[in-house]
């Protein structure tokens, strides 16, 4: 009997199983500073000790979303190690920050299933949770990916989709506790625009665009303890559909929200995340530009200090933003490789 791990196929799953993921991990000033190369992020409120403090946070709390990949990294041997692609997520909600010294660690359940009709993939739906060293939730978020099966003649599951929120409701929100953004430093966060300032319907040009390197997208996977061998196995993935790697989705989503200090430089907290799709593969070489509408504005019940914006960012590869590139009547525009919808918190005047 082989001791190593050769992940899950589709068929392995079942609704209702619950996989408990290996390894905690204890995220550090390092890991906070690897992120910080990878990506540039420019947020005052995860760059500055001092901002966080005069907010009320005993120091900088570590990015949403290198807390967010880093609970879904502990999913990936046992998810997502034969996936041919991850499709989405909904219903993702950051329940308390993390700092430098919390340890993660990560549990799901599978909560549906279905078979594709080429008979050799199919769907898993997880309920993903997150916890810090307190037992306590950090992040929870619904994701489906498609799997291989081993064997492509064994039987099907009987299909079981679960029925997802379309968004988090605004009300659901977990505003920080203990902590007021009153008289937020607009010098020092560089962007002068707070949320009074954002209206529904408006639409934001990021400007920037960033191309991905092979190395940096590799380091940043690891980074996360993300294991899948589409994003490093040259030798096999040279000889499958595209033959390269593919960039890790989540390498996108990090690059886009970076990209959104150029319009959003306040929002300083991600809040919830509704739904998101890769909508096309993306590769090292290429170049990701970014634009967002503000879908919605909401207040915070109980903070006078705080509001929450609902965005749309769309990212491209190879396409600059000015058109505002993003869903035609059927499919996309060329060149669109994210569509995510998701909540930030914003201090208000």
């Amino acid at each position: 009997m082989t001791k190593t791990n050769a992940g899950n196929f589709f068929e392995d799953f079942r609704i209702g199983q619950v996989l408990r993921h290996a390894t905690p991990r204890t995220l550090t000033e390092g890991d906070r500073a690897l992120y910080q190369a990878l990506f540039g992020s420019r947020f005052s409120l995860q760059s500055s000790d001092e901002v966080a403090r005069k907010a009320g946070y005993k120091q900088s709390p570590i990015d949403d979303l290198l807390a967010f990949h880093v609970v879904f990294g502990k999913t990936v041997p046992d998810i997502s190690l034969n996936a041919v692609a991850n499709l989405g997520y909904a219903e993702c909600r950051f329940h308390r920050p993390v700092f430098p010294g919390d340890t993660l660690s990560t549990v799901s359940e599978v909560i549906g299933l279905k078979e594709n009709s080429d008979g050799a993939t199919g769907v898993v739906y997880v309920r993903s949770t997150g916890r810090n060293q307190r037992d306590e939730v950090v992040i929870d978020y619904v994701r489906w990916v498609m799997v291989r099966k081993r064997d492509k003649a064994s039987p099907a599951p009987e299909a079981k989709v679960p029925a997802l929120a379309s968004a988090v409701d605004a009300s659901s929100l977990f505003v920080p506790q203990g902590t007021s953004f009153r008289g937020f430093d607009v010098e020092a966060s560089g962007s002068p625009h707070l949320w009074d300032d954002y209206e529904a319907g408006e639409k934001i040009d990021h400007v920037d665009g960033v191309t991905i390197e092979e190395a940096e997208h590799m380091m940043a996977t690891r980074l996360y303890q993300n294991t899948a061998k589409v994003h490093f196995n040259q030798f096999t993935e040279g000889q499958g559909r595209f033959g390269r790697r593919l960039i890790y989705g989540g390498h996108v989503i990090s690059l886009a929200r970076a990209l959104s200090f150029n319009g959003l430089g306040n929002a300083v907290l991600v809040a919830a995340i509704n739904g998101g799709r890769h909508v096309a593969p993306c590769f090292a070489g290429n170049t990701v530009f970014a634009w967002s509408e503000v879908l919605a504005k909401a207040p915070l019940e109980g903070r006078d200090d705080l509001g929450a914006l609902r965005l749309r960012t769309i990212a491209t590869k190879d396409l600059p933003c000015g058109a505002f590139p993003g869903p035609l009547e059927k499919g996309y525009a060329e060149g669109v490789i994210l569509d995510l919808d998701y909540w930030v918190l914003m201090p208000r005047r």
